[in-house]
């Protein structure tokens, strides 16, 4: 990092507690995990015990009141070391943004502090076969009964699906209304009729769990309706996908940061024509476009993050390019160190190979890279076409 951002003396510290549980308990274990596709249950209780989980959420509410800014600043570091772990630590806040924007007083005491504590873990159930980029076209349903509605359906490919212990769930409650019979409830793992399907296995961020979610005539009382009112659901999905999608950029600053590191480090040391490749100029000048393209994506992405830290509403189009442009340049950036490796780097000896694989699901989770570019251009299209 060669630009000065700016940051607190609390998030300096913030960054540098991150950079020690990152650098001391996750890089030790990083390809293991990332090798048999576990879940890193024993890392996430380190970040629970360092109070991690309860950045961003209000101290009355049992989190320590940071912003946006505070978590993007710990997902980076995370993310500068194994990707994967920091998907699953990300997805919780993902989890309780919901509950945190839209829940009642009621919904935010009960279900936040166990969440700022690290004691459970949240995600958010969005996704389905035919409702992905599309939010609206979700078939999952709530049909109310009596005091109750009673959920049927299927989520796919949801972080941290199967370990995760609260759920915000985005189903139909009344299709008639399109977008604005959307709901969202909150289950907890556990519930009669909540069961978990297949575990995806993917290409990337292999440490985190990407699980399927099955709903079976399961019976939430109405004090889990998210806000008790039907009908906000789609709402508050897009304002989540506001305040999480920089986090999703920070995550892949943090894969580009890191890969740019350890071709940094490879280049300094690999000899050829009996002098390090550092000293072609060829090599200079793709460290010196990977480490511009790294610090124009993290001082877009704590911009963004500084405009919901002070209460900028209408955030969506910075947020989408701050998603769109952080992912672009860590799949550039994590290619070109794959590069710089040469054919050591397509070896899995090497760690170079897993970056590039961590930083592809950048350009699609929380909306593919070309929704974000709808976002972006309708805002433009609506300010200045009159």
């Amino acid at each position: 990092m060669f630009v000065e951002h700016q940051l607190t003396e609390d998030q300096n510290m913030l960054k540098d507690l991150c950079r020690q549980i990152a650098e001391t308990k996750i890089r030790p274990v990083s390809r293991e995990l990332d090798e048999k596709e576990e879940f890193p249950k024993e890392i996430m209780k380190v970040l629970g015990q360092s109070d991690l989980f309860g950045i961003c959420i209000p101290e009355e509410y049992g989190g320590i009141g940071g912003g946006l800014i505070d978590l993007c600043v710990a997902t980076e570091e995370i993310s500068r070391v194994d990707g994967g772990i920091a998907a699953s630590f990300a997805a919780s806040f993902l989890g309780m943004f919901p509950v945190l924007l839209f829940g009642t007083e009621e919904q935010k005491k009960r279900i936040l502090p166990p969440i700022a504590s690290g004691e459970k873990l949240a995600a958010f159930a969005l996704t389905e076969p035919e409702a992905g980029s599309d939010a609206s076209a979700v078939k999952t349903q709530a049909k109310k009964k009596g005091d109750n509605y009673i959920l049927n359906g299927t989520k796919h490919f949801i972080t941290n699906g199967g370990d995760a212990d609260v759920y915000t769930v985005v189903a139909v409650t009344d299709k008639s209304r399109g977008p604005r019979g959307i709901s969202v409830f909150i289950i907890e793992k556990g519930a009669e009729g909540f069961s978990f399907g297949k575990k995806e296995e993917k290409m990337g961020i292999r440490a985190s769990s990407t699980g399927e979610l099955i709903f079976n005539d399961v019976k939430v009382g109405h004090e889990n309706l998210l806000g008790r009112r039907e009908g906000t659901g789609f709402v508050a999905t897009m304002r989540t996908f506001d305040q999480s999608r920089p986090g999703v950029a920070s995550q892949a600053v943090g894969i580009a940061q890191g890969a740019l590191e350890l071709a940094l480090q490879y280049a300094h040391g690999r000899v050829q024509f009996g002098q390090p490749i550092t000293s072609f100029q060829g090599i200079q000048w793709m460290l010196a476009d990977m480490a511009t393209k790294v610090e124009a994506a993290r001082s877009l992405v704590y911009s963004v993050a500084s405009m919901v830290d002070r209460g900028i509403k209408d955030i969506g189009a910075a947020s989408a390019a701050a998603k769109l442009f952080a992912s672009d340049v860590a799949m550039e950036v994590t290619t070109d160190a794959v590069q710089i490796f040469g054919g050591y780097g397509y070896m899995r000896d090497y760690p170079v190979e897993k970056f590039m694989r961590d930083a592809k699901i950048t350009q699609i989770y929380e909306g593919t890279n070309q929704i974000q570019k709808n976002i972006i251009a309708l805002k433009l299209i609506k300010k200045y076409t009159k």
